[in-house]
């Protein structure tokens, strides 16, 4: 299958389907500067659907905000493509099509049919979100948001109660 003929409903597909990590004991490696986790990912509803996860983590000093954390279809002929991308707050992203920048706020990357049909990258458009500020508060809403098990992540957001004056 092209990517190209992909639509916003089989890239929908793809992501809700239920999914869970084969090798959540992943090993970490380190690369100019970064860090990166590649774990397998298989759907579990029978469709034998093939998936890569990964987190990456900038190591230089002050770049605590340079992390990204993504899924990627892989097709049966072998070939790769993002449907979800979660970024940190480290770049501004421009959205080609629309002509619209985000500015330095942490941002989710979505693989559409519009993009692939321009010819740019599946996950070319994003938009702001306040759901995660930390790679592994991204990696959590990913998790959520892609319907995959077999992995141990933590939210950002927690629903503590300030005890000295009651206010959430």
């Amino acid at each position: 299958m092209a990517f190209e003929s992909l639509t916003d409903e089989k890239i929908q597909q793809l992501i809700e389907c239920p999914k869970r990590v084969t090798n959540a004991q992943a090993r970490t490696k380190l690369k100019e500067g970064h860090e990166q986790t590649n774990y397998k990912v298989t759907s579990i509803d029978g469709s034998n659907l093939e998936f890569e996860l990964y987190k990456r983590r900038n190591l230089r000093e002050g770049m605590s905000d340079d992390f990204s954390c993504g899924i990627a279809w892989i097709a049966p002929n072998g070939e790769l493509v993002t449907l979800a991308r979660y970024n940190g707050s480290s770049h501004t992203h421009c959205n080609q099509l629309e002509r619209g920048k985000l500015g330095y706020n942490t941002h989710i990357h979505k693989a559409t049919e519009r993009y692939l049909r321009a010819n740019k990258k599946a996950e070319g458009f994003a938009e702001i979100t306040a759901r995660y500020n930390t790679l592994n508060g991204a990696l959590h809403c990913l998790v959520v948001d892609c319907n995959i098990s077999g992995i141990t992540t933590t939210s950002d957001v927690t629903n503590q109660i300030n005890l000295f004056n009651n206010e959430p």
